[in-house]
């Protein structure tokens, strides 16, 4: 199967899935496009709430393309692609709707960081968490923003250094990225419907306040994210990182 996202709008609800065919890793193209539909959804009065996933039933997201990150040969281009994850949880912080996050399984760099900018996140069991930057010689700096203001920078500090790691869905719900987590995926599937269903029945206006309280203190992130996503930009030229690469070739 190729790279998709895909965005569908029933009873007021809008689900928009992203997929590609090596562990739903996301390459530039398909941030872009699922940073634009978020945007849309946000923007469609006939959307009450959004639902986010991924394609396939093993991996939720498998953060930055490998493919891509090999092919960055200056600075210029690596703030370019970082700069990918960054409008899609700016885009995410900006929607006036709540989008409920499912998580399915697996989920690395990137990944985690857009699981966390979710404002509600169902996982199954088997949606294990891992912040692999450091093993390439770059770190989290653009998702980290996301991640510290739901799991907070004790919980986030320890997976960006215990890079190695994954970290169970049991764990990540104690740490605030998981609200619950399920058996399975189609006991999953069935919560974040029924959930889905019951937000559509409150106050739009309300729900739309009460985000903006939620993402109060953030208004600095297009900037923010920016920065960091240069910082990524440059890293991912050093030596260490280079030679650490050519072994994904």
């Amino acid at each position: 199967m190729e790279a998709y996202v895909h965005s569908n709008t029933e009873n007021h609800i809008a689900t928009i899935e992203f997929f590609h065919p090596e562990q739903n890793s996301l390459p530039g193209n398909i941030l872009a496009q699922l940073a634009q539909a978020i945007t849309d959804a946000g923007n469609n009065p006939e959307v009450k709430v959004i639902i986010l996933k991924s394609g396939g039933d093993r991996t939720f997201c498998a953060g930055a393309s490998f493919r891509e990150l090999i092919a960055i040969d200056d600075p210029a281009k690596g703030k370019v692609f970082f700069s990918g994850f960054a409008n899609v949880i700016n885009a995410m912080r900006k929607c006036p709707k709540f989008i409920i996050g499912r998580i399915q399984g697996k989920t690395v760099g990137g990944g985690v960081g857009i699981a966390a900018a979710t404002d509600y996140c169902f996982a199954a069991k088997f949606a294990a968490i891992k912040l692999s930057e450091l093993n390439v010689g770059i770190g989290p700096f653009v998702v980290s923003p996301a991640i510290e203001r739901k799991m907070g920078v004790s919980a986030m500090s320890q997976i960006a250094i215990d890079a190695n790691t994954f970290y169970e869905a049991e764990w990540a719900r104690g740490k605030g990225l998981f609200a619950q987590v399920y058996e399975d995926i189609e006991e999953m599937d069935n919560a974040v419907a029924a959930f889905a269903q019951h937000l559509c029945t409150y106050n739009p206006e309300a729900m739309t306040e009460m985000k903006k309280i939620f993402w109060k203190g953030t208004d600095d992130w297009d900037h923010l994210l920016a920065e960091r996503a240069a910082i990524s930009g440059r890293l991912v030229l050093s030596a260490f990182t280079k030679k650490t690469l050519e072994k994904f070739k």
